[in-house]
């Protein structure tokens, strides 16, 4: 290169690298401090192959839930706002979204274009600047208020707002006042939801019936909207603040003057930010990477979606009964406990007991309400998704570790009930049918063999029996009930649901080392456990192949253990599990098994039965936890777009993240013990409620300094990669010395 050249590139590269740097410079204002700077809600926005997270703005746990309504993360139209989110992919109510093209029936049909990189996202505002109306929308939450702002461009010829529905039943707007308006929205059928809402700036108001605009100030039906105009001359910023009720028009307006009623847009964005700011502040970690630090506060701020708070004024309204109840106790909803149960609600149960204790009294009052306990309860009532009562094991494990604020017998009762009288039916409510009576005499679930048809018309057309993971999931269930029943004194329901537990043995092949379906005959039916049994092998699995049922007895490993033949055994099948192939290409494979995503082997990171796969190595090598711990983590939950490997389900597999960066897993909740992993910080302090700290101190700990050479726990030498739940909560200090290689000794039992 002559000098002229190398003057050149240098004098280049010094002007990009400034460029670069004076950008990274510009400060965020929206962005917080401290660990909140950590939080990117676009994380995991675009899916693997299925449903991405969404970037929600909200407070901890509270009912207003906001992103924009668009087709995905890719695309780069919005199609309006949403008021609120009534529940995790179940849907909203009352669309809202700025206008400047004249007002006809076309406007509400127009989709907006927006820049990603003028977007910001947080938990506590959102905002996005429309390119092509030069119009900016921001939000910030409050628990049932919010506020929108709609900042018009200076010249824009028309400034208009316009509301429209999201559901099709009964509605109604009615402005009050040239700046007030209320809504009526009937979610899912039955449920009114009310909305009060007043702008800051006066406008000339009407509605939309039948596609043709009216200058009426009211308008009742189905498929109605409504609009504001504001003068050309007035203020280019207007202000929507809003409540929202699921009770009565009555209450959305108190609460408005209760919680927002002449609060300035900062305000209330600061109160936001101050509430995951409390949150957020819980856990403090050192070291790791910032990647792994955005990764996992991230999950953090995901873990504090759901459930939601419905009381308003000591008052809700309850999907389980359809009526509404005075408590002093607040009424939680939307939580699909078939992938909470196994890491979100423990975590809670460290970082929130209170929280915990109004949840878990929310499931039993839903099961007071409608005669069951529910399995995906959400605002209409319960909504019967996946297989099992995994609810039985989350109220065990609270129970367990000191939660015992609610009616545990009424509680207790709702987990027997369940386990002998409701149907085992994947995606179905209500009593029994002949196949539970089968599965309470014979011990397994029947399937049926391929071509059969079934003669039992609730079996979902889809979702089929599931017959092997619905035995497997009734086993454990099964077991929290036995254990629950001890823990209250129900000697006889002990036994008869401890030999219950066991159910999981009638399903083994010993030929084959796998779990197995049967039909009715108690014949083994040939299958390929890896492909067969139709989408997501829902005729005996479910969503996953039989290599990750195999694994599905969190509360007997030791029994797990024995059935393959020894430790030496049951670790080989762990190896195998990680190494073995498809037997087809990744496109058949996916073509029947779509939420088997994050494939290692025959391992996938991207289900919720999987997360306490890895963790079983600690009862045969615990070396090998912490390799494929670290591995999963840094392979599979990156903090870009396409961080999360699955369906994260509000939650649940976040819960994975913040257990698994910090070092340590619940493996069998209903246990209060922890087992131990590899942790991605050096230093881990969480302020637990009753005023202690539990500290984990990984020394030397880096990305090639994974494994655990030695570890003490109090001071003391700890050789075993487990503590109790009640050595965390008292305070404890667990201290670990990292290496780059495994001292394949430490952990061993």
């Amino acid at each position: 290169m002559n000098n002229f050249l190398r003057f050149f590139f240098i004098i280049t590269l010094s002007f990009y690298c400034a460029g670069t740097v004076a950008a990274q410079d510009i400060p965020d204002t929206n962005a917080g401090s401290g660990n909140l700077k950590y939080i990117d809600p676009r994380i995991g926005n675009v899916g693997a192959l299925l449903q991405p997270t969404r970037p929600t703005t909200q407070l901890p746990n509270q009912l207003i839930r906001m992103y924009p309504e668009r087709e995905d993360y890719m695309d780069d139209q919005i199609t309006n706002f949403p008021l609120t989110i009534v529940s995790h992919r179940l849907g909203e109510v009352f669309s809202i979204k700025p206008s400047v093209k004249p007002l006809s029936g076309q406007a509400w049909k127009q989709r907006l274009t927006y820049d990603h990189d003028l977007e910001v996202t947080r938990p506590w505002y959102y905002s996005t600047y429309l390119i092509d109306d030069g119009t900016t929308v921001e939000f910030t939450p409050g628990k049932k208020t919010a506020i929108f702002r709609f900042a018009f461009a200076s010249d824009a010829a028309n400034k208009n707002i316009l509301f429209d529905l999201y559901n099709d039943g009964e509605a109604a707007w009615k402005f009050e006042k040239d700046n007030v308006i209320t809504g009526i929205e009937t979610y899912h059928d039955d449920i009114k939801v009310y909305m009060y809402g007043v702008f800051n700036v006066a406008g000339k108001t009407g509605t939309v019936i039948n596609g043709q605009l009216t200058t009426g100030n009211a308008a009742k039906g189905k498929k109605i909207q409504a609009y504001i105009s504001f003068a050309k001359n007035s203020p280019d910023t207007v202000e929507f603040r809003y409540a929202i009720s699921y009770i009565s028009p009555e209450q959305a307006e108190a609460t408005f003057n209760e919680e927002i009623k002449g609060r300035a847009f900062e305000s209330v964005k600061n109160n936001a930010q101050e509430a995951w700011q409390k949150v957020m502040s819980q856990i403090k970690v050192t070291g790791g990477t910032e990647a792994q630090r955005r990764s996992f506060y991230t999950a953090l701020y995901r873990c504090n979606e759901r459930m939601v708070d419905i009381t308003e004024d000591n008052k809700y309204y309850s999907g389980y009964d359809k009526k509404i109840h005075t408590s002093n106790s607040p009424f939680y909803v939307d939580d699909w406990i078939w992938d909470t149960y196994l890491a979100l609600h423990p975590l809670r149960t460290i970082l929130n007991p209170a929280l915990e204790t109004d949840m878990l009294n929310s499931y039993v009052t839903m099961y007071q309400q409608s005669g069951w306990m529910p399995t995906f309860p959400v605002l209409f009532g319960d909504n019967p998704c996946m297989n099992a009562f995994h609810s039985s094991v989350m109220i065990l494990d609270d129970y367990r570790k000191g939660i015992k604020s609610f009616d545990s017998e009424s509680a207790y009762q709702g987990m027997v009930k369940n386990a002998t009288q409701a149907t085992m039916l994947p995606w179905r409510n209500g009593p029994k049918t002949l196949l539970e009576d089968f599965y309470y005499k014979n011990g397994y679930f029947p399937a049926l063999r391929p071509g059969e048809k079934d003669p039992v018309a609730l079996v979902h057309p889809f979702e089929k029996r599931q017959a092997v993971a619905v035995t497997l999931g009734a086993s454990y269930d099964d077991w929290a009930v036995s254990q629950m029943a001890q823990e209250l004194g129900h000697t006889a329901d002990g036994e008869k649901f401890t030999a219950r537990s066991k159910n999981y043995k009638n399903l083994w092949d010993n030929n084959v080392k796998m779990f197995m379906p049967k039909d009715a005959g108690g014949n083994w039916i040939n299958i390929d456990p890896k492909f067969d049994g139709g989408i997501g092998g829902r005729e005996y699995y479910d969503e996953n192949n039989g290599w990750t049922y195999l694994w599905q007895v969190q509360h007997d490993v030791k029994g797990l253990i024995d059935l393959m033949g020894g430790k030496n055994a049951f670790e080989a099948k762990l190896d195998q599990l990680f190494r073995e192939g498809l037997g087809r290409s990744k496109y058949e494979f996916w073509s029947k098994f779509p939420d088997a995503t994050g494939l290692v082997g025959e391992y996938s990171m991207g289900n919720e039965p999987s997360f306490h796969i890895p963790y079983l190595y600690n009862y045969t090598a615990p070396w090998k936890t912490q390799k494929r711990v670290r591995f999963l983590l840094n392979v599979w939950y990156k903090d870009n777009i396409f961080g999360i490997p699955g369906d994260e389900d509000g939650g649940g597999m976040s819960a994975f993240v913040v257990f698994s960066s910090m070092g340590f897993y619940p493996l069998t909740p209903g246990i209060p013990v922890y087992t131990i992993g590899s942790p991605v910080f050096s230093n881990v302090t969480i302020d637990l409620p009753n005023g202690k700290q539990f500290k984990l101190i990984a020394k030397n700990c880096s990305v090639i300094n994974k494994y655990i050479q030695r570890a003490k726990f109090n001071g003391v030498v700890l050789n075993k990669p487990w503590f109790t739940h009640r050595q965390l909560v008292d305070g404890g200090k667990l201290e670990l010395e990292m290496g780059p290689k495994p001292n394949k000794s430490w952990g061993v039992e």
